[in-house]
């Protein structure tokens, strides 16, 4: 039994039943706990009473200290600061043997033992952004993503754990700050910090909008695998960051910001079939009574002028900050950074 925990709303609710689905698909035996950041979820979870998931209200998980420093982080900071918390209820309140972090962005493509066969006696399993060279963000944003992180009930798990609650309660904020970003800064020195801890190989996990571009993507008989461009080795994809997909207002979805440049393949292997799945579980809850908003989209979508400038923005910021040259400034690809599609009146594409 692997078991896994998340958070989301229910402007996530879309992502996190596909998460959950691809843990049916590709996991024989796992349960995952949610904590429902709103009562419209938590509702939706308890009633539609999903095999091999727990839902948990807010009312259940907060306790005086987390309520205490709620009012001063609103939004994502006051999820990312609850990161460890949730991990730890899980664990202490179900008396897990260990429990996995996940992303509730995320889709798993194959079993996710593969990756935690690599452990051995480790007690802690953590994920490297592996930022291709010119988005590398580790100085501000961490050398470790927040994604999928393996704790273990024991002493080096917990004490690790609890570690880590405790700095994010007393600061954990979306800005870099004495070394601190968030929650994933506090785990650059963990190796040093902790023992028993262990870095994700396995380069099928842990695969995202940030480091995309050091692989190859193709298909065969159904499965979706990576090949290194540098190494030449091809493996399976495990699992997949959708970090920065969006959903707008006027039927518009965006795979993720102008930073990344994403080439045909990925987008039609990985991405495409996601947003149909999400656009597709859209419309299962909602002939199921559900009438609140699923995919989080608030505003209509920025114009062309707009995404240019963004995307001006952002190389040029590469380039002052040396993650590119001169030259890399000059040759703009925007049509491989314009991720933008419209979706028609049935919810499907153009």
């Amino acid at each position: 039994m692997i078991n896994f925990c998340t958070l989301f709303d229910s402007n996530y609710l879309t992502r996190g039943l596909a998460l959950y689905e691809s843990l049916q698909k590709v996991c024989p035996s796992f349960h995952l706990y949610v904590i429902a950041f709103d009562n419209k979820c938590f509702q939706f979870l308890k009633e539609s009473n999903f095999s091999n998931l727990t839902p948990i209200s807010l009312n259940e998980f907060e306790d005086e200290e987390l309520l205490k420093i709620k009012p001063a982080r609103p939004g994502a900071e006051y999820c990312w600061t609850c990161t460890p918390s949730v991990v730890l209820y899980c664990i202490r309140q179900f008396n897990l043997p260990f429990c996995i972090y996940v992303d509730a962005d995320m889709l798993f493509y194959q079993n996710p033992q593969i990756i935690l066969d690599e452990l051995g006696d480790k007690s802690i399993l953590l994920t490297e952004h592996r930022y291709t060279k010119e988005y590398d963000q580790c100085k501000e944003s961490g050398i470790y993503c927040v994604q999928f992180l393996y704790f273990k009930n024991n002493t080096e798990g917990i004490t690790a754990l609890t570690w880590w609650r405790d700095r994010c309660l007393e600061w954990c904020y979306a800005r870099s700050e004495d070394g601190k970003f968030g929650d994933q800064k506090y785990l650059d020195d963990w190796l040093e910090r902790f023992k028993g801890v262990h870095i994700m190989q396995h380069e099928g996990g842990g695969v995202a909008p940030w480091n995309v571009q050091q692989f190859k993507c193709t298909t065969k008989n159904g499965t979706i695998y990576l090949t290194n461009r540098k190494s030449n080795i091809e493996f399976p994809l495990v699992f997949f960051h959708f970090h920065g997909l969006k959903f707008f207002a006027n039927d518009v979805v965006s795979y993720s910001g102008t930073l990344y440049e994403l080439d045909k393949e990925v987008k039609e292997v990985v991405f495409l079939p996601y947003v149909e799945a999400l656009l597709e579980l859209e419309r299962k809850v909602k002939k199921q009574g559900v009438q609140f908003n699923v995919n989080g989209s608030k505003h209509p979508s920025p114009s062309s002028p707009k995404i240019y400038s963004t995307y001006l923005k952002e190389r040029l910021m590469q380039y002052k900050t040396g993650r590119i040259s001169f030259r890399q400034l000059m040759r703009l690809k925007l049509n491989k950074h314009y991720h933008f599609h419209k979706l028609t009146s049935n919810g499907k594409f153009d």
